[in-house]
């Protein structure tokens, strides 16, 4: 069993079970490299200020880097028995370099050495997922590009209501996911402090330099108290908050094409590589992955809880329950990266059934509120312009006909106003393009929506690149 480096105070080993439930090793192991890096910039502190001997921290600087190629090569493989990661390190440097290795934990606490390395990790992990979400919505925009005059029903209370398109439909979505982006860009900045230099509490009695440590590192700025940089976890909370919402967006558009792909709708046809057969049922084809998808919001919803309920009784500063802190932001960023990267190739690979959509349009009625505009323009005000075309709508049920098929001669027995320029006012074309106004369906105006979008992102990517 690895020796603790605590056991000072003790006068016998701690419980097997102890250790075991103690344990961090198992699921903190995968912040070795921001352990490992945070350490390098602690010892060349630690030497420049003179707080140790420069050559100690020479070696102690080669040692870590040693240490971090043998784990990347698979040569150093991590001792379950270590506590945690932080230890796991340490012990293993002051075995391969001697004395000097234990001079590397001066001036600092496993307090703020933990709080360190998962600001860094989580900073990494929230550029990767962002970057995922970022091409997500560039595929949204470039089926939407291809979708611009494909006519489907828009609906409210799952009522076909008014007519749009695919395209329109789809950068609502994107608009959604734009804004995942903004709220992820939000949480990086503000876990962007480094928290190195509060020690356990208390900061700390040698005359270490934060901000060399912070600039070694590539952070904004240095927290500010002692006691909330070992303390806090508001960037963990905040990051799977982020992550929740835009689950919640994958969870809404999965039910979607969960939708889209059934008899009832039949929308879309998903890539044999992206569904499931049934196991008795020869001609079942499931939209599995989107029910998974929408599945595993629920999973990140929970990590979010976790997260919450652990802080929410915490007297300052750290408390042990804090170790939960990984577990559960680890998972929603596992499963959130799952999920996109499984949703962006089912996205590229569905097949658009255009047809079937622009029936469904047809035969819903949903150019009546353009057929009540029609009337208004020729001069009735709007309550009465409604419920003409009401009663028209009820005439086309009765005898199973449409607006688009109904004679001249029925709409003229309710109003003089109706001329032969009526069908071509509602015409579903006419009805989506007519609708020109920022934000709406026509395909101009659907055009500036994936420009605005894709313009966005560029400007993003140029200023991260800066």
């Amino acid at each position: 069993m690895a020796k603790k480096l605590w056991a000072g105070r003790f006068s016998k080993e701690v419980d097997e079970k102890v250790n075991d439930f103690n344990s961090s090793i198992s699921f903190d192991a995968r912040m070795y490299r921001q352990d490992i890096e945070g350490s390098i910039a602690h010892a060349g502190m630690l030497g420049e200020t003179g707080i140790i001997d420069k050559e100690e921290s020479r070696k102690i600087i080669e040692g870590l880097k040693g240490i971090l190629s043998d784990i990347e090569s698979g040569k150093l493989q991590f001792d379950p028995c270590a506590e945690d990661i932080h230890m796991f390190v340490e012990a293993e440097l002051t075995e391969r370099i001697g004395d000097a290795g234990k001079r590397l934990h001066t001036a600092r606490s496993r307090n703020d050495q933990v709080a360190l390395d998962i600001r860094m990790y989580l900073k990494h992990e929230a550029k990767e997922i962002t970057a995922l979400v970022k091409e997500l919505v560039k595929t949204l925009c470039g089926i939407a590009s291809e979708h611009l005059e494909t006519v489907m029903p828009g609906y409210t209370h799952l009522q076909r209501a008014q007519p749009i398109t695919f395209a329109h439909h789809l950068m609502a979505y994107a608009q959604m996911f734009l804004r995942d982006i903004g709220r992820l860009s939000d949480a990086c900045g503000r876990m962007d402090f480094m928290p190195l230099g509060s020690g356990a509490l208390a900061s700390t009695t040698y005359p270490i330099d934060r901000r060399m440590v912070c600039e070694a590192l590539g952070f904004e700025d240095i927290t500010q108290n002692s006691l909330d940089g070992v303390s806090d976890r508001d960037f963990c909370i905040e990051l799977s908050a982020a992550l929740s919402i835009l689950m919640m967006h994958l969870s809404r558009l999965s039910e979607e094409i969960i939708l889209w792909c059934s008899w009832e709708f039949k929308f879309i046809e998903l890539d044999d590589a992206y569904a499931t057969g049934s196991s008795i049922m020869p001609q079942k084809k499931n939209p599995d992955i989107a029910e998974l998808v929408r599945g595993k919001t629920g999973r990140v919803y929970g990590d979010l809880i976790t997260l919450l309920t652990m802080m929410k009784g915490l007297p300052l500063a750290y408390n042990k329950d804090m170790q939960e802190d990984k577990e559960a932001v680890f998972d929603a960023l596992d499963t959130a990266k799952l999920c996109v990267s499984t949703f962006i190739p089912m996205l590229k690979t569905m097949k658009v059934l255009k047809e079937n959509m622009r029936n469904a349009a047809a035969r819903g009625f949903i150019n009546a509120t353009d057929c009540a505009d029609y009337l208004v323009k020729k001069g009735l005000a709007f309550r009465d312009a409604y419920k003409i075309t009401g009663r028209l709508v009820a005439i086309c049920i009765d005898n199973g006909l449409t607006l688009e098929t109904l004679p001249l001669e029925e709409y003229k027995k309710l109003s003089h106003a109706f001329e032969g320029d009526v069908y071509d006012a509602i015409k579903l074309e006419a009805c989506v393009n007519g609708r020109n106004v920022p934000g709406g369906p026509a395909p101009d105006a659907v055009k500036m929506q994936i420009d605005f979008v894709m313009k966005k992102l560029q400007k993003e990517e140029k200023e991260n690149e800066a």
